[in-house]
Formats: structure tokens, C-alpha cells, sequence
């Protein structure tokens, strides 16, 4: 890993560190007891364990447009785009659509190996599932979690939002658990990644897909 990459993550990641109630540890429990049929995964999101299947076609196509595109960007940055990898946060877990994190992110593993830990996180993608649900969950109620675990930028690409739309959050306040900057834009007028190793990059039309309806 390069001293830049160290110096750029320690920088940018304000933190609240909390202790672990007592539901955090019975659901911590519990979700690494579980065993899931093939097709879903869960999550611990805001004292719940959330179980849902894995994306539609549509939905993995455009998240690995989307890494692909990273990988290019990234390489030989220290940085690396990842999925399907759990990311925890004081006894929460996230399987984010897509999540930028450091190359050499072996001190971040969490002890037992599970997963690794969201200091190490520099970016996340999620790409918003249909339903009431998923949407809710996406749109709110990790907007919030991933807010109060500092995750330095947060982007939806939301094929249900007014015909498409992707929108960038930074500026996180751990404590109000919001992001304090966001952008929403339309799909095909491309949305930009305002820091971090993703600085500047684009994520348009080649990566979404046309606007919905047009």
C-alpha cells in the first residue's frame, strides 16, 4: 500500500465510535448462525437483520459496469473497487453493491475474518433494489448507517427515482448520522465523485443505462 493511500484514508474518516448495546450482540449472534438459501444474504441495519435476494440481472449488470469502470481507474492507486464482502461497523454488517477500500486492507479484517472493517471504506455504491422495501432501505435506512459509520461518500444509482436518477452524498456527520452535501442527477447528464480515490470520476449513461422513458 502506499504512504499516500494510509495518509488520505486516516485524513478523510471522521468517526463515533459507540460501545455495542446487548441487541447489538444477541443480532450479531444470530446473523452469524444463520444459514440462507442460495440467492439471499443479510444484512444488520439499524438493530434489524434485513435478509434479501441477491439483484436481478439489471441490477448486477449495472453494479459491474460500474466496478469494471473503477478497476481501470484505480489501479496502482493503493485502492481497490470491490463486492460480495461483508462491511462491518461496531456489530453492523453491509453487503454493499459496490465499495472502494484499500489494496493492502489486511490489518482492517475484522478478527474473525468475517468481514472488513468500514474504516477501511473509502466509498459505496448501492444500486437501488424495487420494491417498497428495498427502496426504503437503500434510499434511507443505510443512508443513515453508512452516514453514522463515516463512510466518506455514499452514491445511489436509482432506476426508481423520476425516470433515473444517481446521487452523491458526502460530508458525513456521524453523530446526526446525514451526509451534509448531496447531489442528485439525472441519468445520462453524468454524476461526478466529489473525493476520495474516485475523485472526478464520472458515472454516466455507459454506466446506468438511458434515462427512463425518454
Amino acid at each position: 500500500m502506499t504512504a499516500l493511500a494510509h495518509e488520505t484514508l486516516e485524513a478523510a474518516m471522521p468517526r463515533v465510535t459507540t460501545p455495542p448495546s446487548d441487541l447489538d450482540d444477541v443480532l450479531w449472534q444470530a446473523w452469524k448462525a444463520m444459514e440462507l438459501p442460495e440467492g439471499y444474504r443479510a444484512e444488520i441495519i439499524e438493530g434489524f437483520i434485513e435478509v434479501s435476494p441477491t439483484g436481478r440481472y439489471a441490477h448486477g449488470q449495472v453494479a459491474n459496469r460500474l466496478r469494471d469502470a473503477l478497476v481501470v481507474l484505480l489501479a496502482r492507486s493503493g485502492f481497490v473497487a470491490r463486492q460480495d464482502m461483508n462491511v462491518v461497523h461496531e456489530r453492523k454488517v453491509w453487503i454493499p453493491d459496490v465499495f472502494i477500500t484499500l489494496e493492502d486492507a489486511e490489518e482492517h479484517v475484522t478478527e474473525d475474518g468475517l468481514g472488513i472493517d468500514a474504516s477501511a471504506v473509502r466509498l459505496i455504491v448501492e444500486v437501488v433494489s424495487p420494491g417498497g422495501d428495498g427502496i426504503t432501505r437503500d434510499r434511507t435506512r443505510k443512508r443513515r448507517a453508512y452516514a453514522r459509520a463515516g463512510i466518506p461518500v455514499y452514491v445511489l444509482i436509482d432506476d426508481h427515482d423520476d425516470g433515473g436518477t444517481v446521487t452523491v452524498l458526502s460530508a458525513p456527520d456521524p453523530e446526526a448520522a446525514i451526509y451534509a452535501d448531496e447531489v442528485r442527477t439525472a441519468y445520462g447528464s453524468g454524476a461526478t465523485v466529489p473525493e476520495g480515490p474516485a475523485k472526478g470520476f464520472t458515472i454516466g449513461e455507459e454506466i446506468t443505462g438511458p434515462r427512463r422513458g425518454a
